[in-house]
């Protein structure tokens, strides 16, 4: 069996900002449109594809596995942008980076209360 993820809806006040955003921390290809949707397209294929919602939109989590460079790259993306992050997904650890797994983690807050995180080793790893 090969089932793979393709693409997940990430519902937001303000897609195009959110798409634009979330595409520059992660050093990636702008996002494109898609009917309704801004798509940032990553990697490994699988789109995150940005809905405006027309009401309060629910917090979800999004885990991006990046290359040690990357992390770093981001972190410091993340840092000049003035924004808080954390080591654990419960926002206790602030301004410090978890070592899970033999590699480094961190999370900060997205567009309406999403629960962003960079890794550079798969959970279980």
């Amino acid at each position: 069996m090969s089932v793979e993820l393709n693409h997940t809806i990430v519902h937001v006040s303000h897609q195009d900002s959110a798409a634009e955003d979330l595409a520059e921390i992660l050093g990636v290809d702008p996002p494109t449109s898609y009917g309704p949707f801004r798509v940032l397209t990553l990697a490994n294929g699988v789109s995150l594809d940005f809905a405006d919602d027309h009401g309060v939109p629910h917090p979800q989590h999004y885990a991006f596995l990046v290359t040690d460079a990357e992390f770093d790259a981001i972190r410091q993306r993340i840092v000049d942008r003035g924004l808080t992050f954390w080591a654990d997904p419960f926002h206790r650890r602030e301004d410090e980076i978890n070592t899970n797994d033999g590699g480094r983690g961190l999370y900060w807050e997205g567009p309406d209360g999403h629960n962003l995180e960079i890794i550079t080793v798969p959970y279980g790893g």
